[in-house]
């Protein structure tokens, strides 16, 4: 699949690198064209760096890997050229809680729904929501399996084509892809996030909270 990255720091090195190395076609896009480059160069596999239009024309899934803060500026430049496209939002709206107690790491949103945003501004695009529970350093990791367990990556999106070829990508890194249902679900996915995140950075093995699916004993009510 040819892939185009907008952004050129750790999540567009991990994800990037990956698909790269299982034979995707990725060109990194940054406003800066020497960043670019050189992560292109880092990735290696015939990754290569262009501005972050290009970048856009390029994919036919196309990964915002930058800053929530970057989103209108970068979105106002590009968004004509996302229409049709598959487009992953694997942002997060991290703020420091400030009510947490002194010296606890903790997280809040800075919005509730960063992907719907995304979807609002470019309509014509096909947005899904992924790859954002985890930290950049999960992803580029080799490990995949913990507690016999595939690691797992859940899905959110409207458009069926999209969010298979989301979940292509997923399974193209050995992870597991899970459909989360539609678009208006992804901003659990932003609260699972930012809860979870905290758990970790304050030292709780947030894994735990979770039983496995055989003891989970769901029933609807």
């Amino acid at each position: 699949m040819r892939i185009g990255i907008i952004g050129a720091g750790a999540m567009a090195k991990a994800l990037g690198g990956g698909w790269a190395a299982a034979g995707h076609e990725v060109v990194i896009g940054a406003r800066s064209r020497a960043a670019a480059a050189t992560l292109a160069a880092t990735i290696g596999h015939g990754a290569r760096g262009a501005g972050i239009g290009a970048a856009a024309e390029f994919g036919a899934a196309v990964l915002l890997a930058l800053p929530v803060s970057a989103l209108d500026e970068v979105l106002g430049d590009i968004g004509g050229k996302l229409a049709g496209r598959t487009v992953i939002d694997c942002t997060n709206a991290f703020l420091p809680d400030a009510a947490a107690p002194e010296g606890v790491p903790a997280f809040v949103l800075s919005e509730d729904a960063v992907a719907a945003r995304i979807a609002a501004t470019v309509p014509e695009a096909n947005v899904v929501k992924a790859f954002n529970v985890c930290a950049a350093e999960v992803w580029e990791s080799r490990t995949r399996v913990f507690d016999n367990r595939r690691l797992a990556v859940p899905i959110c999106g409207d458009d069926a084509t999209a969010v298979q070829h989301v979940a292509a990508l997923a399974e193209d890194i050995e992870l597991q892809p899970i459909s989360a249902g539609g678009l208006h679900r992804a901003k659990y996915l932003e609260a699972t996030s930012v809860f979870t995140v905290g758990l970790w950075f304050g030292g709780a093995d947030a894994r735990a909270i979770f039983p496995p699916l055989d003891a989970a004993f769901a029933v609807a009510d």
